[in-house]
């Protein structure tokens, strides 16, 4: 018997369409069944294999689910689980792939009260530049880490459900609380986003745009890459995240302070402290090795 019978995913993208991707390729899942806003993904989704069959509501929909995966913009959380709330049923458990964690878990707190013992709030640390239902892909996970921040009403069997599926996409699981989650993000994630995207923003909005973008190599592409990401999603993201991600720009506002001030000092010396230290850290990270504080 395979780990789910029926699976709900609601946002047939990159993330929901690679989970049911997984599954499907590890055997554990029956049947897949896709909800969302548009008809035409959802027929795409089919169309490819994704999904076995296209909910047009959400009676319809979790008729008979054992598990419902919300991954659509965190943006929309708050409507669908309001949608979802009056068709789910006692045993139907309900987890997401939000990138930020406080605001899905007051959503459901607003939503779904009478069945918060089997909500497992998750965040999969997997993503690409592109978006949509094409760029999925079964391998998504393997190797990577997905968080789940259970509720303090989670009940142990949906979170072992919940970690189980995880781990046959290939996943590596890992536990933090919601507001933990966020400040990690803030700094590791939603902050290299909002400066990627800030970048090359600024940079096109010159009048030179055309001539610096030609020139342009390997260290901006680098560097740049997220800013090819869902705009709608990283919007929802940032906007969710504000507070610890305000506090966050304001640590590298002061960072790039403290860099100007060498600069206009022409104080070689320290900038050169500044990317040894940065070379070392980024180093034992990038070979899995632990970071030590570099103060």
């Amino acid at each position: 018997m395979a780990l789910i019978g029926k699976l709900v995913v609601c946002g047939v993208g990159l993330i929901g369409g690679s989970f049911a991707l997984a599954l499907r390729r590890a055997q554990a899942v029956e049947r897949i069944v896709g909800i969302g806003r548009r008809r035409e993904p959802l027929e795409r989704a089919r169309a490819l294999g994704v999904i076995d069959e296209i909910a047009d509501d959400w009676a319809s929909a979790l008729d008979g689910a054992d598990i419902v995966l919300l991954a659509a913009p965190v943006g929309q959380m708050d409507g669908v689980m309001a949608a979802m709330a009056p068709h789910l049923r006692p045993g139907t458990i309900v987890t997401d792939a939000g990138s930020t964690k406080r605001d899905v878990v007051a959503a459901i707190e607003r939503h779904l009260g009478d069945a918060l013992p089997d909500v497992v709030p998750a965040h999969p640390i997997a993503g690409a530049e592109k978006s949509g239902v094409e760029a999925a892909f079964a391998e998504l996970y393997m190797g990577r880490k997905v968080v789940l921040t259970p509720l303090p009403e989670s009940r142990p069997a949906a979170v072992e459900k919940v970690r189980a599926a995880w781990e046959a996409c290939g996943a590596m699981v890992v536990g933090m609380t919601p507001q933990e989650h966020d400040r990690v993000f803030a700094a590791v994630s939603h902050l290299p986003h909002l400066l990627a995207f800030g970048l090359v923003d600024d940079l096109a909005g010159r009048s030179n745009a055309p001539l610096l973008f030609s020139h342009a190599a390997s260290g901006f592409r680098d560097f740049t890459r997220i800013a090819g990401s869902h705009p709608e999603m990283w919007r929802d993201i940032c906007i969710a995240n504000r507070v610890a991600l305000l506090g966050e720009l304001d640590a590298y506002l002061a960072e790039l302070g403290r860099l100007r001030m060498m600069l206009v000092e022409s104080d070689g010396d320290a900038l050169e402290a500044v990317f040894e230290r940065a070379r070392t850290a980024r180093n034992a990270w990038a070979e899995g090795l632990p970071v030590r504080n570099a103060e």
